[in-house]
C-alpha cells in the first residue's frame, strides 16, 4: 500500500517534533542531536515491459507507488541476455521533467531531436532536462554481455517546466568516489561525507549516490534534512537506522526525515542507490512522458507533439 502525502507529512512532522528539546529555568540549552532516518514503508518492484519490449523493474510509477515528491519514476534494468534489451527505447517524447539514466554496466547511445548524440558508459551518468519538450532515443551499444542500470524521473517546479532543454553527460571518470572503511561510495550529484556529485545545481537540490558495502561496518551518510529520501537494493540486503529495519534486493525503503542515514550489511556483499531531493508539492498531471501541473497542458503537449512542435524549438 503507497503512503498517502498526507500521513508521509504528519509523519515527518511528528518525527522533527519529537526531536526537539526544551530546557528548564536556569538549565543549559540542550544540544539537538542528529536524527537518523528510518524506513517508513518498503516497496516491491513490479516486472513490466517499455520502450520496444525492454523488460524491466518498475519500483517508482506503479500502482503501489505512483509518485514519490519529487521523484516521478524509477526502472531498474539488469540482463544479460539481449532478447530483454536489445530493441532498446526508440524515438519518444518529453516535458515538463528530468530523467537521470544512472548506468552501471554496458554502454547506452543516445540520439535526439536537436542533434545531441553520445553514449553513456558503464560507471557514467546522465542528467537530462526535457523542459519544454525533447524527442529522443536510448539504444544499447551492444549485442551482448550485461546492461545493467537505472533510470529516474525527477520533477520540474511549475515555474521551469517549459525551460530549454539540456544535456549534462558525465563520464565515469567524473563521478566522486570515495571509500567509507572497506565500502565505497559513488557521488553524481549533492555532497556526501567531503564528496561532491558532478551534477550542476537542480531546481530539486538532489543528492544520488550508489554506495557497495563490503563488510558489516555500518557507514553513516549525511542527508539533508526534510528531503523525499529511499534506497533501493540493487543486490544484497541492508539494514537501516537505529532500529536496522531490513530491506531486501529489489526492494524500495522509503525513509522517514532526519538528518543521518545509516545502513549496513549484515551477511554479504550489498549495493544500494541512494536517492534524496526536496519535495515541490505542487499539482502533478502525467500522461505518459508528459507531467505538467494541469490537464490543459497536457493537452497542449499532446497538440505540440502531434504537430511536430515539441523538441524542435
Amino acid at each position: 500500500m503507497s503512503l498517502s502525502r498526507r500521513t508521509f507529512l504528519t509523519s515527518a512532522g511528528l518525527a522533527l517534533a519529537a526531536a526537539a528539546t526544551g530546557c528548564a529555568p536556569g538549565q543549559a540549552p540542550a544540544v539537538l542531536r542528529r536524527s537518523e532516518r528510518r524506513v517508513l514503508q518498503s516497496f516491491a518492484g513490479m516486472p513490466t515491459t517499455d520502450g520496444a519490449g525492454v523488460r524491466l523493474l518498475r519500483i517508482i510509477g506503479q500502482p503501489a507507488l505512483r509518485h514519490l515528491d519529487p521523484f516521478l519514476l524509477l526502472d531498474r534494468f539488469h540482463s544479460d541476455d539481449p532478447d530483454a534489451y536489445i530493441r532498446g527505447f526508440p524515438d519518444h517524447p518529453h516535458r515538463g521533467f528530468e530523467t537521470v539514466t544512472i548506468m552501471r554496466a554496458g554502454r547506452m547511445r543516445h540520439a535526439d531531436s536537436r542533434g545531441n548524440r553520445g553514449v553513456i558508459e558503464g560507471g557514467g551518468v546522465q542528467w537530462m532536462t526535457a523542459g519544454r519538450g525533447i524527442v529522443h532515443s536510448e539504444m544499447p551499444e551492444q549485442q551482448e554481455g550485461l546492461l545493467s542500470g537505472f533510470q529516474l524521473w525527477v520533477n520540474l517546479p511549475a515555474r521551469e517546466k517549459m525551460c530549454a532543454p539540456a544535456y549534462q553527460d558525465l563520464e565515469p571518470g567524473r563521478i566522486a568516489r570515495g571509500a567509507l572503511g572497506a565500502s565505497r561510495i559513488e557521488v553524481a550529484a549533492g555532497a556526501i561525507d567531503g564528496l561532491v556529485g558532478p551534477v550542476e545545481k537542480r531546481p530539486t537540490r538532489p543528492l544520488l549516490a550508489y554506495v557497495s558495502l563490503e563488510d558489516d561496518q555500518p557507514v553513516r551518510l549525511e542527508l539533508p534534512e526534510h528531503h523525499t529520501a529511499f534506497v533501493y537494493v540493487a543486490e544484497g540486503e541492508v539494514e537501516v537506522g537505529p532500529g536496522r529495519d531490513q530491506v531486501v534486493e529489489g526492494r524500495l525503503g522509503l525513509l522517514g526525515p532526519g538528518h543521518r542515514l545509516t545502513v549496513r550489511a549484515p551477511s554479504r556483499r550489498t549495493e544500494v542507490l541512494v536517492a534524496a531531493a526536496m519535495p515541490l508539492r505542487e499539482p502533478i498531471v502525467q500522461r505518459g512522458p508528459f507531467v505538467m501541473n494541469t490537464e490543459e497542458e497536457i493537452r497542449q503537449a499532446f497538440l505540440d507533439y502531434r504537430a511536430g512542435r515539441l523538441g524542435r524549438d
